[in-house]
């Protein structure tokens, strides 16, 4: 009777086949999913690439779009600027009699050598 309880000799040892068969499925290589378009590494890479570029050439046209409208910008802002457009004009004669100055220096010193030697 105690027999029924626990199980014959032989039910152990179906259990037991069956426990081992369930342990021994774990390791069985199982099927694997394929791309439908496989990419290598190389071609990856390259792609990658490609992006990386294409976005830094999108921010460095943005950054030079944005750098003409600045200086655009503050050339209307010069021009409609009354008294910058005073400052410009004094700075434009200032360097004039500067560079006439410069010249008549250079004139008389030339005279001068000339004389000495």
């Amino acid at each position: 009777m105690r027999e029924d309880k626990i199980g014959g000799f032989n039910e152990r040892l179906a259990s037991q086949a069956e426990a081992r068969k369930a342990l021994l499925e774990k390791f069985k290589p199982k099927p694997t999913v394929q791309a439908e378009v496989l990419e290598t590494r190389a071609q990856r890479k390259v792609r990658e690439v490609e992006e990386v570029r294409a976005k830094r050439a999108a921010d460095k046209e943005a950054a030079r779009l944005q750098a003409e409208a600045d200086e655009a910008a503050r050339v209307e802002a010069l021009a409609n600027n009354e008294e910058a457009q005073l400052e410009m004009k004094r700075q434009e004669r200032k360097d004039r009699k500067s560079a006439a100055k410069a010249e008549a220096r250079a004139k008389r010193e030339a005279k001068s050598a000339q004389r000495r030697g």
